[in-house]
């Protein structure tokens, strides 16, 4: 079954009851909130993910509630709860679904410690991965989207999950998370590709979910080798370039961008090593969408990709 297959009627009620238990890419999250705001994001952006049976395991247990007391009509807000405890301070109600994406990434980040985590995101084409490992700010999420447009498929916007065991990247397929002025600038590139109306006043500024290709979602059990790591740095007006990393560069970088690397010790090590040695490595500079994704496109076909 997939969220799809829920009338809106019967995703509230698993919602507002014992849970809706959905799975993205290899974890099962058991999400309860009243908020119609979930609802409808859940069905608009994850309508092709799998609903699990009732039973089935769950690896996050959480919520996206309204705080008890007055704060409950009085300016609304929404609270996340992950087993029972409160991680972040309250958003405002309208909020929600931004609140629950934002804690699915944080439940991953902070437990799932059987991978090597890296902030960034990750497409591929022919079956090879390219990363694209970048700090909040350099204009990642904007390339992930308009990559993803132009026939990438989405693994993932936000979160890298590399296998210590033997490389391959697990796709997770979730929106892809847009902020501020990287919305109207995808809404321009992509027109037929859906996003969801903006949240203004969000801690990060004004936010807005882009839809993953029917191919993400479907195809979110298939890992991948990754084959090619791009720094990138939106720069206004910059003629897109892309130069070559050495080795040592790309290994420190995707350190400075890794989530639990001293968590894992040496298995972190081994694990970022092995990676360095199977990818080549650039930085990304540039102005123009256009003129990026025409470089990265040459890059795949120059390799056979």
């Amino acid at each position: 079954m997939k969220v799809a297959d829920l009338s809106r009627q019967e995703l509230a009620h698993r919602l507002s009851g014992n849970g809706l238990k959905l799975r993205t890419g290899p974890f099962v999250f058991s999400i309860r909130s009243p908020f119609q705001a979930v609802t409808e994001g859940l069905l608009t952006l994850y309508n092709q993910f799998p609903v699990e049976p009732p039973t089935t395991f769950s690896d996050f247990h959480i919520e996206v509630t309204p705080p008890k007391g007055l704060r409950r009509w009085i300016r609304p807000q929404s609270i996340f709860v992950f087993d029972g405890e409160i991680p972040f301070k309250p958003l405002a109600a309208n909020q929600a679904f931004a609140l629950l994406e934002w804690g699915m990434n944080w439940c991953i980040y902070n437990h799932a410690h059987h991978f090597l985590i890296i902030h960034g995101a990750v497409l591929e084409r022919n079956g090879k991965a390219i990363l694209l490992p970048a700090p909040s700010g350099s204009g990642k999420s904007t390339l992930c989207g308009a990559l993803m447009s132009r026939d990438w498929r989405l693994l993932s916007d936000e979160l890298i999950l590399i296998d210590p065991d033997d490389g391959k990247i697990t796709p997770l397929g979730r929106p892809v998370s847009l902020k501020n002025r990287s919305i109207d600038v995808l809404r321009t590139f992509a027109p037929g590709h859906y996003i969801s109306a903006p949240i203004h006043d969000t801690a990060k500024g004004s936010v807005a979910h882009m839809k993953s290709t029917s191919d993400s979602m479907l195809r979110v059990d298939e890992r991948v080798a990754p084959h090619w790591v791009i720094f990138p740095q939106y720069m206004e007006n910059q003629e897109a370039t892309l130069t070559p990393l050495g080795k040592t560069d790309v290994f420190m970088a995707l350190v400075e961008n890794a989530f639990n690397y001293n968590i894992l010790l040496e298995k972190g090590f081994v694990s970022l090593a092995r990676l360095v040695d199977s990818i080549t490595g650039f930085k990304a500079t540039y102005g123009s969408l256009d003129q990026v994704i025409t470089h990265i496109d040459q890059l795949a076909d120059e390799s056979g990709g």
